[in-house]
This record gives C-alpha cells, sequence and structure tokens, in this order.
C-alpha cells in the first residue's frame, strides 16, 4: 500500500480517524489519532511531531521535539473503535538532524535486517514467534506505604471448583465444574475448554488486520492460559505483527469483559507463559539451515547459528525476558527451558529442533526461553545477531541431549549451563557481554546502555518493596 492508496482507502471507506502508532522502548505501542479532515498526503514526507521527553526511554526534556513518519504499506482498520479508524505505523526521526531515531526499537529491527543482507549469509531472516496468555475474569493489585497485594481469578480456575457459583433464587449453587486441572490444560475440548470461542474471534479478528494464525488451542495451566500460533514472517513484519496480536488479544477479552495478560508467570506453581521463537535463513529461496541426512536434518549454518544463540543466551535473556517476573517461569519444571543446550525434542532446552516434518521448508530452529513481555523488534534483532555471530565465528554447541534432564545424575546435570536466575543477571551479562550486537550498527552503545539503566531500575522497584510471602516467612521472628 503506497500514501495515495491510503488517502484513496480513507475516501473510499468513510474513515474518521487516523491513529499513528509507534513503540517505545520497553515494547507498550503508543498513539495519537488525527481527524480524517486534517489528515493530508504530506505528513508521509514531513512528518507529525510528538514529544520524546514523555515516552519512556526516549529523550530528555531539553531535546524533547521528535517526529513521526507513518508507514503506508502498515495501514489497516481498526476492528474495535467505535468511529471509522486507521491505524498506521510509524518510524521515528529526529527533526534536526532527520536521522532515524537511534532507539526506535522499529529501526533496530530495519537494520537488523539491513546487516543481514550486508553479510551475504542470507537475504532473509524468518520469525514465528508462539506468545502465550492467560484469561482472567477479574484482576485486582495495588502496593502503598502499609500494603501490597495482588489478586486474579477465573471461572476456569480449578481453585474454584468448590465454589458457589451462579446460585439460583433458592440460593442452589450452580457450580458446573468442567475446571482444567492444575497443569492439565492442554488440549481438553469443550466444556472444559470454556475460551473456544473467544480464541477463535481472537484468531478471525487477527486475520481481519493481516496476521495469518495458523493455530489456537488451551495452553497447560489452569485458568485461561491460551496460546494462539502465527504463521512466520520476515523480521520487521513480525514485529508489527507482534504488536497486532497484543492488541487484538486484549481488546477482544475486553470486549467480553476478560482480562488478557502476558506476563510470564501470573499464577503461582503453575504453567507460565512463554514466547518460543522459530527461526530460519533463506538466501536465494533456499532455507540454510537444511542439510539432509544430518542430526535433526541441521545444517553447519544452522548449528553455528544456535552455537552462537547459546553463546550469548545470559545477554539475550536481557532482551528477550526483560521482566522480573520473567523468571518466576525460568526455574525447573514446568516445561521450562533453562538448559542452555540444543535439542530435538526435549522441551527443557533452551533450543529445540521440530521434527514434525523432514522436508527443507519446514526445517528451522525454535529458540524457547523468550516471553511475551519481550520488545518483538529487539528480541528478534538480538537473537539474529547471536546467530549471526555464531555463523561469522563458527561457534560450534555442544553436542545435542535428547534424555530427561530432569532425570539426569546430579553430576551430569552440574554440567550443563543454565538461563540466567533474575534480570539483575541477565542486564550485568548483557553489559559484559554485547559487541555482537553493536555490528553493523544495529544496536547502538547508547541503546544498550539505555536498556540497562531503565531495566535496573524496574529491578530496583521491586527490591525495595516487601514481599507479600516475606511477612508468612518471617513476622513471627
Amino acid at each position: 500500500m503506497t500514501p495515495s492508496d491510503v488517502m484513496a482507502l480513507i475516501k473510499d471507506q468513510g474513515i474518521q480517524a487516523i491513529d499513528l502508532r509507534f513503540i517505545d522502548l520497553p515494547g507498550l505501542w503508543q498513539h495519537f489519532t488525527i481527524s480524517a479532515k486534517e489528515f493530508e498526503a504530506d505528513v508521509f514526507e514531513e512528518g507529525a511531531g510528538f514529544d520524546g521527553s514523555s515516552i519512556r526511554g526516549f529523550q530528555q526534556i531539553q531535546e524533547s521535539d521528535m517526529l513521526l513518519f507513518p508507514d503506508a504499506s502498515t495501514a489497516f482498520v481498526d476492528p474495535f473503535m467505535e468511529a471509522p479508524t486507521l491505524n498506521i505505523i510509524c518510524n521515528i526521526k529526529d527533526p534536526i538532524t532527520g536521522e532515524s531515531y537511534s532507539r526506535d526499537p522499529r529501526y533496530v529491527a530495519q537494520k537488523a535486517e539491513a546487516y543481514l543482507k550486508s553479510t551475504g549469509i542470507a537475504d532473509t531472516a524468518y520469525f514465528g514467534p508462539e506468545p502465550e496468555f492467560f484469561i482472567f475474569d477479574d484482576v485486582r493489585f495495588g502496593q502503598t506505604y502499609q500494603e501490597g497485594f495482588y489478586h486474579v481469578d477465573s471461572a476456569e480456575g480449578f481453585w474454584n471448583s468448590g465454589r458457589v457459583e451462579n446460585p439460583d433464587s433458592a440460593g442452589n449453587s450452580r457450580n458446573l465444574g468442567y475446571k482444567p486441572r492444575y497443569k492439565e490444560g492442554y488440549f481438553p475440548v469443550p466444556p472444559m475448554d470454556s475460551h473456544q470461542d473467544l480464541r477463535t474471534e481472537m484468531m478471525l479478528e487477527l486475520e481481519k488486520v493481516g496476521v495469518e494464525i495458523e493455530v489456537h488451542h488451551h495452553e497447560v495451566g489452569t485458568a485461561g492460559q491460551a496460546e494462539i500460533d502465527m504463521r512466520f514472517d520476515s523480521l520487521v513484519s513480525m514485529g508489527d505483527k507482534l504488536l497486532k496480536y497484543k492488541y487484538v488479544v486484549k481488546n477482544v477479552g475486553r470486549r467480553h469483559g476478560k482480562a488478557v495478560t502476558l506476563m510470564p508467570k501470573p499464577i503461582f506453581q503453575d504453567n507460565g507463559s512463554g514466547m518460543h521463537v522459530h527461526q530460519s535463513l533463506w538466501k536465494e529461496g533456499s532455507n540454510t539451515f537444511f542439510e539432509a541426512g544430518t542430526y535433526a536434518g541441521l545444517s553447519k549454518t544452522a548449528l553455528y547459528y544456535i552455537g552462537g544463540i547459546l553463546k550469548h543466551a545470559p545477554a539475550l535473556l536481557a532482551f528477550c525476558n526483560p521482566t522480573t517476573n520473567s523468571y518466576r517461569r525460568l526455574v525447573p519444571g514446568y516445561e521450562a527451558p533453562i538448559n542452555l543446550i540444543y535439542s530435538m525434542r526435549n522441551r527443557s532446552a533452551a533450543v529445540r529442533i521440530p521434527v514434525y516434518s523432514g522436508s527443507e521448508k519446514a526445517k528451522r530452529i525454535e529458540t524457547r526461553f523468550p516471553d511475551p513481555t519481550c520488545n518483538g523488534y529487539l528480541a528478534f534483532s538480538a537473537l539474529l545477531m547471536a546467530g549471526l555471530d555464531g555463523i561469522q565465528n563458527k561457534i560450534t554447541p555442544p553436542g545435542p541431549l535428547d534424555k530427561d534432564l530432569y532425570d539426569l545424575p546430579a553430576e551430569d546435570l552440574a554440567k550443563i549451563e543454565s538461563t540466567p536466575g533474575s534480570l539483575e543477571e541477565s542486564l550485568d551479562a548483557l553489559a559484559a557481554d554485547h559487541e555482537f550486537l553493536l555490528k553493523g550498527d544495529v544496536f547502538t552503545q547508547d541503546l544498550v546502555d539505555t536498556w540497562i539503566d531503565y531495566k535496573r531500575g524496574e529491578v530496583d522497584a521491586i527490591r525495595l518493596r516487601p514481599h507479600p510471602w516475606e511477612f508468612a516467612m518471617y513476622f513471627d521472628i
């Protein structure tokens, strides 16, 4: 779609509002809206101004003016607004220099794609994320000087199996059961899966806005854990689609009085929500990750790519698992991919090789540790840069391990490296290991430093506050 196509669409479909969208550094979609009566085609060339100092991770107050440049190819009609609204994803530039903004995550992804082509290794990187999320009926939380709590609830939650629900006029309970047991929510049909229609509606709305969906299903956790998988796409396009994905699933949920969260670990002692990321590199129409007759059909290129991801994994987690809550999920058990190994079928491995199909077009690797709180543009770019570093330096990963890691003897398990145990550890790893990200000026030192400083603030925010369970452990001492 070109700018002239956008202007024609606005007229033909009676669009009344144009929503300009961009992403802040942590990964939340931002926007402002222009009346269709005021929207002119020259905004595609001249940009629209906004205050960058009010956006997380962007400018300081003395350098606040920034420009948004709509990318006409991203325009789509919003499925949720009452007034006909056209959404357009934007790139960010400095109004003084006219240069693209180095802290614009979408620009980082664009540079990553350009760098890939410049290496000659491949011309296209495909990404296929699998975001998981919970669907709740009630969410409350708060923190004051003398109180802190959270409360989530779902009619599906197994903790509600004995609750009095929907009483009739005589006060008799109408609890119908059918609540997935803890860690047993994977694939039951309705009525146990009570969100079938809701997820289908999410899928159909996603398809309307240009996000191709392959499958949806209930996930392992109780209380409405869900997964909707997108068809793979190139890096920047998939970064755009991940933002659409989060926007659609949250707003379809709200349409039905539900709250959707992509927080990795909202429920204690049940499975958390991850975002496994499938990746492959293609050159001139051929999959560079495929080689017949090898372990899992992997080429040397694919092995080196895996080697780069495993080597740089502690630093990668700072972008791929960027919240303190991310590390409530990355613990032994719960299918947590904490082991820095690769395997064909072992789901506790950091990198898995799907073997559903042996064809070249299906050959890919699956990085399992990321979660959906990440900024997709930054996480996908970081994964690509780590993999390319592995190829360029021929980093050979440790041999594959297809055993059940939880049954390994302690002495063997101790030999396997694991992911960092906290956001603070990941940030320390990023501070020590980020040269691979700076190649081709894909990530800048300024962006890396800003990210680390911003995220250390989140670490301190948690560190300073008493935890409710500390009262259970220590109040009577």
